[in-house]
């Protein structure tokens, strides 16, 4: 299992977490049933496949150890296995959360 595992938020989307203490997801993740995760290999594409242009966003680590048996790893873009979270995410899971500036192309 990856130790660290991200997931990119809007700032609003981190904001409301961290008020709250918890995230149930964006709403492509309530759409799918899962909160959508990156590794540290696969951010770099999801950012720009997903976020390319968009600013105020926030890059999320993880610590994908404390996700237990509700992060699964399924075959997603390109036949990759990405990390997918079949549950709510609480601040407990949270290594650090840092500003991702995005150029055009993410």
């Amino acid at each position: 299992m990856e130790k660290d595992i991200y997931k990119i938020m809007t700032n609003a989307q981190w904001a409301e977490f961290s008020a709250k203490g918890v995230f149930t997801g964006a709403s492509i993740d309530l759409n799918d049933g899962y909160i959508h995760l990156s590794t540290a290999s696969q951010v770099r594409e999801t950012a720009a496949k997903h976020f390319g242009g968009q600013n105020n966003l926030m890059l999320v680590a993880i610590v994908g150890e404390k996700l237990g048996t509700a992060l699964k790893f399924e075959v997603s873009r390109g036949g990759e296995l990405f990390p997918h979270l079949y549950s709510s995410l609480t601040l407990e899971h949270v290594l650090w959360a840092k500003p991702l500036p995005l150029g055009a192309t993410g």
